[in-house]
């Protein structure tokens, strides 16, 4: 179990608009995403060190985008004017939240221009629509894993990683919805936790960057 990307829902600017301003804080490029067709909604990815991502994500004026709840949590997000969304931790067996949450995960998928699909299973969006302090939990698939969003320069390294969450939350409620695991899933970053003034949620990610450190 580890942080797996963080999610940033653009505002009224767009998606391009806003990527663009975010690689320029960055001063690192972003990759185009694509479209997720089962959520009715798209992304641009900035491909990062230690296997993780940072995602903007925009919503589409789809069917899809007012059932799922995926597209749900980004369009009122986005119609907030936008600004961090949440973020996801990976792990290798989404049996034990599916048995907690008592639901199964819903899959999720990616096309790629020339025609390759990135595909996983993932759980707890209505639990981040609920309570954003709290991440939701991907699975990828182990057939297409090697197109995780990390890897998206290809023949680049990443520039950059993520080196701080800030939160407005409590630990230990983020640790039992996790199911209070023996080793945290932010081993290895800096997560720190405030007591939230209004609405709990992701507050700021920081960010090694080729500029220093850099928090959004």
């Amino acid at each position: 179990m580890k942080v797996d990307h963080v999610s940033y829902a653009c505002g009224p600017e767009g998606l391009i608009a806003t990527s663009e301003r975010i690689a320029d804080q960055l001063g690192i490029e972003f990759v185009k995403g694509g479209v997720h067709p089962r959520f009715g909604t798209r992304n641009a990815i900035f491909p990062m060190r230690n296997g993780q991502f940072l995602e903007v994500v925009e919503v589409l004026e789809h069917p899809a985008s007012l059932k799922a709840p995926f597209g749900q949590a980004v369009r009122a997000r986005s119609e907030a004017g936008g600004g961090w969304m949440g973020w996801v931790v990976r792990v290798d067996d989404l049996a034990p939240f599916e048995a907690r949450l008592e639901r199964e995960s819903v899959p999720g998928n990616r096309r790629f221009p020339d025609g390759r699909e990135l595909t996983w299973r993932q759980i707890g969006i209505r639990g981040l629509i609920a309570d954003p302090q709290l991440p939701y939990i991907i699975r990828w698939d182990e057939e297409t894993a090697h197109l995780h969003p990390s890897t998206a320069l290809e023949e680049a390294e990443p520039q950059a990683e993520i080196t701080a969450l800030a939160l407005a939350g409590n630990r230990s409620r983020v640790l039992e919805w996790l199911g209070a695991p023996a080793v945290s899933p932010d081993e290895g970053l800096n997560v720190s936790y405030t007591s939230p003034s209004g609405t709990p949620g992701l507050m700021s990610v920081t960010f090694s960057t080729p500029r220093g450190q850099v928090t959004l």
